[in-house]
């Protein structure tokens, strides 16, 4: 008799989850972003993301490397890194330090943009570094994978812009970013952390204020305070309905345990973009379910970083609004093979 009667009380339970597992499932999704998403492709193919400006054609975070990728595609969204110098300029780099990729050596904090400048500091370089970023053996200028060195006047300006120095990749301030290419989207991560990395988050809206570019620039950071910041800066109204941003792994994951217990009406930040890799952690996140998910949340889905022509056409397949590639002219050419 209490065998029946423990099986009746169980078999309750479960009723009551299914049928509210039931009820959650046929809320409404909240709709994260609430404004139009210009995150979201545009037609069929996704938006073709210049990672670093395509950092395998040209030396990454560099104004040149951005002008090949727009040579590519017009409609080339722009992605890049940036931290603040000590004189408050926020310049773009992959890396809070400057050994890596130039021929000096430094935090990027600890120098002025006036002396970057001044002393024609060159962003040309793919230098050994060791786990702290610090140069490890011989300077090596950029080249492609075959070996071809590239120079600022290799690159296919459009009319009426010229190289600004014949051999030196100069230091590129995120305002010349914004102002060189005032259509395009682009992404912007704070690399530098803590008390430096909010300043750089403060600089960086500014200017986005300055240039009326909240509708087209996403900000984001793989930092939890930068991403709490951005949170808060939105829920006090301190940026416009337009502003965007996108959350670091943390917050992704929060959607993707959200989304498989089937909870994701739960899932409440005001962000417009998850950018995610196609995998982690050995789950997969590229596929048809998530995108329809996310976009039932209004967020768009771009993957990084693409450089497989076959991955790129499955991430085609599955809806993915954007793909982020060090290669802008070999993901080009898979879109124009659907055509």
């Amino acid at each position: 008799m209490k065998k029946k009667k423990g099986l009746k009380i169980t078999a309750l339970v479960l009723a009551v989850i299914a049928l509210a597992w039931t009820v959650l499932a046929l809320i409404p999704k909240p709709q994260n972003f609430t404004k139009e998403n210009p995150m979201m492709k545009d037609g069929k193919l996704p938006i073709l993301i210049a990672h670093g400006g395509g950092n395998r054609e040209f030396p990454d975070n560099t104004l040149e490397a951005f002008y090949n990728a727009y040579s590519v595609d017009k409609n080339v969204m722009m992605e890049t890194d940036v931290s603040i110098t000590k004189d408050g300029v926020v310049i773009l780099s992959h890396d809070t330090t400057l050994d890596r990729k130039t021929n000096v050596t430094g935090k990027i904090e600890d120098w002025n943009y006036s002396d970057l400048i001044g002393q024609k500091v060159d962003f040309g370089y793919t230098n050994p570094t060791d786990e702290n970023d610090c140069l490890s053996g011989e300077r090596k200028h950029f080249a492609t994978d075959d070996g071809q060195e590239k120079y600022p006047t290799d690159v296919d300006y459009p009319d009426g812009v010229k190289a600004r120095d014949e051999k030196v990749f100069l230091a590129t301030s995120l305002e010349e970013l914004i102002t060189a290419f005032p259509e395009n989207r682009i992404n912007v991560e704070i690399k530098q952390s803590g008390e430096t990395g909010i300043k750089c988050l403060n600089e960086a809206i500014r200017l986005l204020e300055k240039h009326n570019a909240f509708d087209r620039v996403v900000l984001a950071s793989f930092h939890n305070e930068i991403y709490n910041e951005l949170k808060r800066k939105q829920k006090q109204n301190e940026v416009p309905d337009e502003f965007m941003y996108s959350p670091g792994m943390g917050g992704a994951a929060k959607f993707v345990v959200l989304r498989l217990l089937g909870l994701d009406v739960f899932f409440q930040d005001g962000m417009c973009v998850f950018q995610l890799p196609t995998e982690q952690y050995g789950i997969k996140l590229a596929t048809k379910g998530f995108v329809k998910t996310a976009h039932k949340h209004n967020l768009a889905v771009h993957y990084w970083t693409i450089n497989e022509k076959e991955v790129m056409k499955e991430l085609i397949d599955i809806g993915a609004d954007g793909i982020m590639t060090d290669y802008p002219h070999r993901l080009k050419e898979v879109y124009d093979s659907y055509k």
